[in-house]
């Protein structure tokens, strides 16, 4: 009797095993399926590393963004005569392509406009904005977003980045002739006032006050999400969120939304009185128009789509928290890099000081010895 009892318990603890074992496959087994399709497409393309099995080359990376972009400098310089390299991050694969001729049909096209799977850890700042998008949500949206980049439009705008150029300027000058020095920060800071100014029509100084709770939670979180898609162990929400770094993710995050929806409600309720009131009377009694300038959140919450329809709330934060981030983030690198190269070559450095000289006055540009 006692060893039939040991049979049936042994028959129960089997059977239950095989169960969880059969639900397990078959939970992952699109999993599966979908991997050895990537491995199979992905096996003649050069990688950087083993590739261990599940994180891939994750164990290979270094987490700081700088250092990281140093390690694939590094990567593409050993492979340089190839037109792209591998890496696998846990069981995704991502191309690193470096050579412009290779890029261009890309960023050319219009057609393939499916976000990879590490662009779904900005969901929670940017939401489905422009940048997260795809298909026809990013088609239309485009298409009503369009008409704010008018060159009329954009022109407003002008005013804005010479102010905050001036400033740039000013502060690179009192460094001048005091050997080499990293701009980064400075360039960066002034992208961040003017897309601040231009998209929500908010002054926030990043340039002469850096330490504000809203321009450190910007690169806070920019920092965070970009060691996060780097740590596949990090990916599960429930294990991430518990950990020191999810925690302050979620505080950035709500600083951020905090900062982003107070604009939007001021914003909205000064667009609501200048429809009231067009026009206001100066103390003389003549009638003048306001002169305030309009800033890309004027034009989201006026704009509609071709049936009439606004944008909602969730939309308006979405487009302003993407061009917050866009705005500056690529702007600053790209001008980063202008000046590096300019630096590095100061023969193509004449000849742009050179034609901006004829173009606007050598009174306009002062040259810093």
């Amino acid at each position: 009797m006692e060893l039939l009892r040991g049979e049936v318990h042994l028959l129960v603890w089997v059977t239950a095993a095989v169960v969880l074992l059969t639900i397990l496959l078959f939970s992952t087994a699109p999993f599966f399926t979908d991997y050895f399709r990537k491995w199979r497409i992905m096996r003649p393309i050069p990688g950087v590393g083993p590739n261990y099995p599940l994180v891939g080359d994750a164990l290979l990376l270094k987490p700081g963004g700088g250092d990281f972009f140093q390690q694939i400098i590094e990567f593409t310089e050993v492979l340089r005569n190839l037109p792209l390299i591998k890496l696998w991050i846990g069981p995704m694969p991502f191309l690193i392509v470096y050579h412009a001729e290779t890029i261009e049909p890309l960023l050319s096209s219009s057609k393939h406009m499916d976000k990879s799977f590490a662009y779904k850890f900005l969901h929670p700042w940017l939401g489905l904005g422009l940048l997260t998008s795809t298909g026809e949500k990013w088609r239309s949206r485009r298409k009503m977003i369009t008409p704010s980049f008018h060159f009329a439009i954009l022109a407003e705008f002008l005013e804005v980045m010479n102010e905050q150029s001036k400033i740039l300027v000013e502060k690179l000058s009192s460094r001048a002739g005091k050997g080499s020095f990293n701009c980064f920060m400075d360039v960066t800071l002034c992208a961040l006032d003017i897309i601040c100014e231009t998209a929500m029509g908010r002054k926030i100084q990043a340039q002469s006050n850096s330490d504000s709770d809203y321009i450190k939670a910007i690169y806070e979180m920019s920092d965070l999400i970009h060691r996060r898609q780097k740590m596949p162990w990090l990916w599960p929400d429930f294990i991430y969120h518990n950990l020191k770094a999810g925690k302050k993710h979620n505080k950035n995050l709500e600083i951020l939304h905090s900062f982003t929806d107070q604009t939007i409600l001021e914003r909205a309720q000064e667009v609501k009185n200048a429809k009231a009131s067009a026009e206001n009377v100066d103390d003389d009694g003549e009638e003048k128009k306001s002169k305030k300038r309009s800033a890309f959140l004027d034009m989201l919450l006026k704009v509609t789509d071709e049936a009439g329809n606004s944008l909602s709330y969730k939309d308006i934060r979405e487009e302003v928290d993407t061009f917050m981030f866009e705005g500056h983030d690529t702007t600053a690198a790209a001008l980063n890099w202008s000046l590096f190269l300019l630096g590095s070559h100061p023969e193509v450095q004449k000849k742009v000081h050179k034609e901006l000289d004829d173009t606007f006055g050598k009174m306009v540009f002062q040259k810093i010895p």
